[in-house]
């Protein structure tokens, strides 16, 4: 893998928007969740609190993943992170995922939380490998996360499960 990291800028907005759709592209296939919701606004990942972080390959310096990681209530959580199916494989996803660990860890955070599906190959058992641990949602803003994720139908394509890493 060559590639840098770097973050996010307003310019950044509409691709994001691109690699997240192109990403969610592959979860829908592979669980058959043909009633997705649309994938996130950019624009709106970025003036929500917390950061976001933008995986570029070389060369070219062109975009290829992005990880945002939302601060809410003082607590880190890892909403959301998303490859290019052509970039997949290639360690851009861990490389999004140290740095994010690293700057969380930077601004003072303890620990990072993230929602993901349990035995979806490039979810739950990818988090694990870097260190994510099963987890209960302790705080409000998680347990509504489990309430949110049930209202979108969510847990009909597989186990949700909560993943927590100790920085």
């Amino acid at each position: 893998m060559n590639g840098s990291i770097r973050t996010a800028e307003a310019s950044d907005a509409e691709m994001i928007h691109v690699i997240e759709t192109a990403a969610d592209a592959l979860l829908i296939d592979a669980l058959g969740a043909w009633q997705w919701p649309p994938s996130g606004d950019g624009a709106e990942r970025l003036s929500a609190p917390g950061f976001v972080l933008i995986g570029e390959d070389r060369p070219a310096h062109s975009p290829v993943g992005f990880v945002h990681v939302l601060d809410v209530d003082g607590h880190a959580h890892l909403e959301q992170l998303s490859v290019l199916p052509s970039a997949a494989r290639q360690g851009h996803g861990r490389q999004l995922v140290t740095a994010a660990l690293d700057e969380a860890r930077a601004r003072g955070y303890s620990r990072v939380t993230l929602r993901t599906y349990a035995e979806v190959p490039w979810n739950a058992p990818f988090y694990a490998s870097c260190g994510f641990l099963e987890s209960i949602p302790e705080t409000p803003f998680l347990r509504e996360l489990v309430d949110v994720e049930a209202s979108l139908g969510l847990d009909r394509y597989g186990r949700r499960v909560q993943m927590t890493v100790e920085l």
